[in-house]
This record gives C-alpha cells, structure tokens and sequence, in this order.
C-alpha cells in the first residue's frame, strides 16, 4: 500500500516554519502594495472649542503655555472666553507647542485652529511651515495641493459646486454664510480674496464679488435671521445710521454678542404678559429673620416660584420645534445677575426640593463664581425658568424679555407701602409689590399663569411653608 503524502507527516512546528518561509511578511506585502513607506511628521491642531450651546465663537483671554513649551495630554494650555465665562483648555496630546495661531486678545470661530502642537523638536519646522500655509489660506499637505488645481474649471459650467473645492483644503477657508452667498449670487469662491482671520472667505468678501453695496456686511447676527428676519434686519440697519460728531463706537464683547443674539431670537416668540400685586408684609418680617442667616431676598422669590411651579409644569415648561411641548422633569431656577460688562443668569437647580439656606449657600457660590467669570456651562444653561428681580434698585414694575428656550420669566418690583381697602371696606398701609410674567403664548396660556401668580401671591403673603 502507497505510503502517505511527505506533507502530513511534517511536525507542527516544520510546518509554521515552512508556511512563514512561504507567505510574505505582511509588512514587505503591504509596502509592495503601498509603494515606498512615508514618514508623516506628527503635528495636531489646537481648536477653539464649543464651551456653551449657543458660542459661535471664542476669545483668547490668555496663553498659559507659550510657543516651545512642552506639555503633556491634559494640561490647560490656553484660557478662552465663550459668551458666558472663561475657561480652562486642555491639550487632549502630548507634544511641544510650536506656534500659536491666535494670539492673547483675538478672537477666532468655534473648530477653528488657534496653535499647532509638533510631537517632537524635529517637527517643529514643519509646524511653521503649515502655519504659513493656514495664514496664507492655503492647503497644508501635498495631497491637498495635487487635488486642488483641477478643481476650479467645473464652477464656469456649474457655478452652485463653486465651494466644492473649499472642503478639500484647509478648513475654513470659507465660512458657511459666505458659501451660501456664493451659492445665491453665482460667486466662484476660487476667484475671491478671503479677508478673514487665517485668509478665511467672509460673507462680506462674497458679497463685495458680487458688487453688492457693502452696507450688507453689518449683519452681526447670521444665525438668528432664519428665526426672526424681519427683526434681524432692523438690526443693521441701525447701525447704519451716521455717527453723533464726537461719538465712540465699541464693539460688542463675547458675553454682550450673546445677549445681543439672544434678545432678536426673542422676538420671534408669541410672547404675552401677566401682571399681578403681592402683599409682602409677612415675607418682610421672615426676611428680617433669616437675614442674619444668609438667606436673600432673592432666594426666598427663588423658593417660592419654585413651589408654586411644582403645581403648574406647562409654566417651566418650553417649546423647541414650534411643534411640540417639552415638559422638564427639574425646576431650575434661572436669577438674571448684572456683572461688569454684561449679563447671566446662574441656575438654582431642583429649587423646589432644597431648604432657603442650602439656596442660600448655593447661590453665594454661584454669584461668586458668575462675577469671576468661572461658571460651568451646566450652571448657565440649564434653566427652566427665569426670576429678575429688580426690587433692591427702587423699581416698581418692569417687563422681562423672555429668553430662548423657557416658558416664562417673571420680573419682581421693589415692595412699596400701599393704601389697600379690605373685605369691608376698611382702608389700611399694607407692602405690596407687582410681578409681571412673560410667557410663551404656544404653550402657556392666560388662565394657566393666572392661576400660577395667584399660588406664588398665597406663599408670599403666608410664607412659613418657606422655612419647611
């Protein structure tokens, strides 16, 4: 009988040594495919961040790692100034800063690239060199190079593909508005000029292009036309107007751009308003109580709309798609809080469910923090509701406009002697004070806050259950 075939009787370990001298190594195999191996330098780029829901983009306050210092993954390297706060940011590498892109004091749009970080000292020339080509709005890779060229000859024949060529260069070589201008006007965006930070194409350059008279280009608030463009038009054209002879003209700052911003969205909100009178002289004598505790005027409002909220959720509840009701499962209050330059509102989360003196606590951490400028993006923007409360200046009754994304927000005057009638007929000097509310008329209705004020007025005028 014929004996077995030599390659079953071969060992295990003969037989791998034999199947490696057969099979290629996978690195000879995949270099043969590839072609000669590249070494690519390791050079990351630092973004400006998106700190809040609502930062376009940020301000550098200052650098705390300079060019040519080393840092390590996790390191704050850069503090940035969002529409709300200044924040630390952290390196998410290890590696050498080699050049700073935006300086202390420039601003720069969120996702844009403010320094480059070079992994080691042999890569910090490249480094310079592909900041050279970012400053010049030129690609930054040799890849990007051989695709460019062959990219502007379609938009003589297709003018709409015109920002096709933008995506594959350096980022941000145009922004969104100016593409989309580009697109409405028929511009080649090949052919403009960009006069943007890092050589960016601005809607301003787009429209100089297209011989559009250049009054256009004060329109500071692109993202808000969609939701309010009758409102966002006006805008501009205010600013249009001549100049009082010797007036000084001052540019917004991050946190006053965000107001700004925030107050033409309001306008395109069906708002209405509810005024109603509280008798405050029972609050007044447990003010003077837990004063010396700590506790606030500004608490005790805080504590009490929170209670009367739990009782009525479509009032801090909020309409986000013009379509639907979104009921939220936490009373946060939101108290608008004056610092230099600007406005924010620190949020008492859950309000209902602490006692005034943990409140009160809270609230002299968060006034610290927002005058700082250091509260965290959950501490701004997680409000439900909104108090403002304007009694300690001598105001007696104001309107609030209501911010974007909440149902309501009530405005408190100063309490003030009043001649009151009671019941039968009998006149007495009783404190009372007037709350006006504004609410969101797509979801709150006039006799849901009606019966809102008249709960908050009951826990004012007999506020023990306040201290329970």
């Amino acid at each position: 009988m014929a004996a077995p075939p030599a390659p079953l009787s071969l060992s295990a370990s003969a037989l791998s040594a034999r199947l490696r001298l057969a099979a290629p190594a996978p690195r000879a195999a995949a270099a043969r495919r590839r072609g000669p191996m590249v070494v690519r330098a390791k050079i990351r780029e630092i973004f400006m961040p998106a700190l809040s829901s609502t930062m376009t983009e940020g301000k550098i306050v200052s650098w705390t790692a300079a060019e040519g210092d080393r840092v390590n993954k996790g390191d704050a390297v850069v503090v940035v100034e969002s529409d709300k706060a200044d924040m630390d940011v952290e390196t998410f590498y290890d590696g050498i800063v080699a050049v700073v892109l935006v300086p202390a004091g420039e601003s720069a749009p969120v996702g844009a690239p403010i320094a480059l970080l070079a992994e080691s000292d042999e890569d910090v020339a490249l480094a310079l060199a592909q900041a050279q080509a970012l400053s010049s709005g030129q690609p930054s890779s040799p890849p990007s190079d051989a695709a460019a060229p062959p990219a502007p000859p379609p938009p003589a024949e297709a003018p709409v593909a015109a920002p096709a060529p933008v995506s594959t260069g350096t980022k941000g070589i145009a922004t969104p508005q100016a593409k989309k201008l580009a697109k409405q006007h028929r511009v080649d965006l090949a052919k403009v000029t960009g006069t943007g930070q890092f050589g960016r194409i601005t809607p301003a350059d787009v429209e100089a292009a297209a011989g559009i008279q250049p009054k256009t280009k004060v329109a500071c608030t692109p993202a808000a036309a969609p939701v309010a463009a009758p409102s966002a038009k006006a805008v501009p054209q205010a600013a249009v107007l001549p100049l009082v002879p010797g007036a000084t003209v001052v540019p917004f700052t991050a946190m006053q751009a965000a107001v700004s911003k925030n107050m033409v969205e309001s306008l395109s909100v069906p708002t209405f308003r509810v005024g109603y009178p509280v008798l405050t002289d029972k609050l007044d004598a447990l003010y003077e109580k837990v004063k010396p505790k700590g506790v606030t005027m500004t608490v005790l409002l805080a504590k009490a709309a929170a209670m009367a909220l739990a009782q009525y959720p479509v009032v801090y509840a909020s309409c986000r798609d013009g379509s639907s009701f979104t009921y939220n499962s936490s009373i946060n209050i939101a108290v608008a809080v004056a610092i230099d330059g600007g406005l924010i509102t620190p949020v008492l989360e859950q309000a209902d469910k602490l006692d005034i003196y943990l409140l009160s606590q809270k609230w002299k951490e968060l006034v610290k923090k927002a005058r700082a400028k250091q509260l965290q993006p959950n501490e701004y923007n997680s409000g439900t509701f909104t108090l403002s409360n304007l009694g300690m200046f001598g105001v007696d009754r104001f309107d609030a406009i209501l911010p974007p994304g909440q149902g309501a927000i009530m405005a408190v005057g100063a309490s003030k002697p009043t001649v009151v009638a009671d019941k039968d007929g009998f006149f007495s000097v009783k404190n009372k004070m007037l709350v006006n509310v504004t609410a969101d008329h797509r979801i709150v209705y006039g006799a849901d806050l009606a019966a809102f004020l008249q709960t908050f007025a009951k826990i004012i005028e007999d506020p023990e259950s306040l201290t329970l």
